[in-house]
């Protein structure tokens, strides 16, 4: 006797209307600023000379993938605050699902191409050039996209595949899996085997990736002689350090933290950290932190 849902709603974070006011002109702006802020990078890319290596083709991708993470989520959160109806279509809600899965593990991707960019110029700046050709790179890039491609067709077939009868209330502001999961009236069994197993598998293995690539640049600043080329070297690294630590420190805490058995709001706001201020911030920190991209900017203007 199961009537399949045909839209979700979508729980918000408060019913307060002045609240919901402050909060639409707050992650209004904060969208505003992530936009222009992406577009400026990528732009600043393309149209510099001076930032044609690897670590800036990486950065432009991590800047488009921001930009899209960014959009499949926030107009949607911006409309629901401004509107009574707080709702989603099922099909809406399975193509949030899958392009924020796809543009999620593209990010992880691209951050740990960053740390072994960071580790090759560092710790074998010889090869660099070699190793990091910009064939290999766009491969390196062109690669992160296709698994992303394939663990968001997973997980989306694997989502479709659930029966929602009993409830279609997702305590989150956008279609994630860990919300629809709990809402399920089917044997979700294959869906959370589905679900740890990419997460370990993409998750752990980018983690490593950063973890490894830093050890060995750390082992390699400390060998240099000079306060001066530790300090330089230690530089190139403090931006991507500072991105990868927002970016894992807010998803860690968010799936280590399941918002199906959450009764508060302190996950919806480790979301809101993850999915809208991160995309936000990246530009920020590369754009204020790094000379090179000061400089071009100015050379630019």
């Amino acid at each position: 006797n199961c009537t399949q849902v045909t839209e979700f709603s979508l729980d918000g974070f408060t019913e307060d209307p002045v609240t919901q006011v402050n909060l639409f002109l707050l992650f209004l702006l904060t969208y505003l600023v992530t936009m222009l802020g992406n577009l400026s990078i990528i732009i600043l890319i393309r149209a510099s000379p001076h930032l044609r290596s690897a670590m800036y083709f990486f950065l432009g991708n991590l800047a488009l993938v921001d930009l899209c993470s960014s959009t499949i989520v926030t107009p949607k959160m911006l409309v629901g605050l401004m509107s009574e109806k707080k709702s989603i279509g099922y099909a809406g809600c399975m193509a949030q699902l899958f392009l924020f899965d796809i543009f999620g593990i593209c990010e992880s991707f691209l951050l740990a191409l960053m740390a072994y960019d960071r580790y090759m110029a560092i710790c074998h700046p010889l090869l660099y050039p070699l190793v990091m050709s910009p064939k290999c790179c766009f491969q390196l890039v062109t690669g992160s996209y296709l698994v992303g491609l394939t663990n968001g067709v997973g997980q989306t077939i694997s989502m479709s595949t659930l029966s929602f009868c009993s409830s279609s209330t997702i305590d989150l502001f956008f279609c994630d899996i860990a919300p629809l999961i709990s809402l399920s009236t089917s044997d979700t069994t294959l869906s959370q085997i589905i679900l740890t197993t990419a997460a370990s598998l993409f998750g752990v293995s980018c983690s490593l990736v950063i973890l490894l690539s830093y050890v060995a640049i750390i082992t390699t600043i400390l060998s240099i002689n000079s306060a001066e080329g530790k300090c330089k070297a230690f530089l190139t690294c403090t931006s991507h350090l500072t991105t990868v630590s927002i970016f894992y420190g807010a998803s860690f805490f968010t799936y280590l933290n399941p918002i199906s058995d959450s009764s508060g709001g302190t996950d919806k706001w480790a979301v809101v950290l993850y999915t809208v201020v991160t995309p936000m911030l990246n530009p920020l920190i590369y754009s204020l932190r790094n000379k090179e991209v000061k400089e071009a900017l100015r050379k630019l203007m």
